[in-house]
């Protein structure tokens, strides 16, 4: 389980990716907290360097995560580490880095360029391994302009592949369609199945990326009824689009469906955590979960997923049956 192909481009990164949204520490979108709280700078640096030392190779971020807070601090973690890093960034998103605040979209050619190179500086780098689009609201006639404006950065040396953040198997048609494009970054997990997309994936040799695979942290069992989550994390700001809590209170239904696939998660000396990541290995041989994080102790516990591999059929099997699905 150490190691899976990104896509058709070849590149070996971990089984294990890290999502570096809640890193990027607080910022705004739409008046809304769209961070997960306070952030230390310094323990995200040494929770990268340990996951590197775990054989955790694949960092995923984007520039509005932090308006670019997330990627300066990624490129301090790999400075002198650059050549044990696959990196992923993604562009659409564009906003005011000295207030925090994100004001809207831009998908012109020459505004993705502009925003790659920013990215290389934050990043400390001079290529993005994989760079991928963060908007699903794309008009038709916009596609092949994005793509060609890609394609360009490949011939540069820029980037190395590329693809689309998006959950709509339609989207993924129209990048799947250009040979640079290699991976679709897409929500999974044990709540929010997305077999047509795996299934997308499979057929066309490309990464399935699965962001949220621990359901925004609900999969860590950290939560309870009794729960509360501030206005200054995303979970708790009131996003309409955000899944699982409810004016920062944990879904009582989403609860009750956790304990009754806890067992067989927690099974085999996994923690809930690690089961959740295992039934994702377990649904194709595609999947790359990148989890978040905030602490190197999170990362010693999802690359402790790792040793534990995927969970066996007859897991996932009872997993279905209990979900009803």
């Amino acid at each position: 389980m150490e190691k899976r192909k990104l896509g058709r481009s070849g590149i070996e990164v971990s089984a294990l990716g890290l999502g570096c949204w809640a890193i990027g520490g607080p910022f705004i979108l739409g008046g809304k907290a769209d961070g997960w709280g306070q952030v230390d700078d310094d323990e995200s640096i040494r929770a990268i360097h340990k996951a590197l030392d775990l054989g955790v190779n694949l960092i995923d971020t984007a520039d509005c995560y932090g308006v670019g807070h997330s990627e300066d601090v990624i490129g301090k973690a790999l400075n002198g580490k650059r050549d044990k890093a696959v990196i992923a960034t993604k562009f659409a998103h564009f906003g005011n880095e000295a207030t925090k605040t994100l004001h809207g979209v831009n998908l012109t050619p020459d505004y993705i360029e502009r925003a790659c190179d920013a990215s290389l500086k934050r990043l400390q780098t001079d290529y993005i391994d994989l760079y991928q689009l963060h908007e699903w609201n794309v008009a038709l006639v916009e596609v092949d302009p994005i793509l060609d404006a890609l394609d360009r950065l490949v011939q540069k040396g820029k980037i190395r592949t590329y693809g689309w953040s998006t959950d709509l198997v339609n989207g993924a048609l129209l990048f799947s369609q250009r040979e640079n494009c290699s991976a679709i970054q897409h929500c999974m997990n044990i709540f929010q199945d997305a077999p047509d997309m795996v299934d997308f994936c499979e057929k066309n040799d490309l990464a399935s990326i699965n962001r949220s695979p621990l359901a925004m942290g609900f999969l860590t069992g950290k939560f309870t009824s009794g729960s509360v989550v501030g206005k200054d994390d995303v979970r708790g700001a009131g996003h309409s689009w955000v899944p699982f809590f409810k004016d920062g209170k944990p879904e009582e239904e989403s609860l009750k469906r956790l304990d009754s696939v806890k067992e067989i998660l927690a099974s085999d000396g996994r923690t809930l955590t690690q089961g959740a990541i295992g039934w994702l290995w377990a649904r194709s041989g595609n999947t790359i979960p990148i989890p978040g994080f905030k602490s190197v102790k999170q990362i010693e516990e999802n690359a402790g997923a790792l040793e534990k591999g995927p969970l066996s059929s007859e897991q996932m099997s009872e997993i279905e049956k209990i979900l009803k699905r």
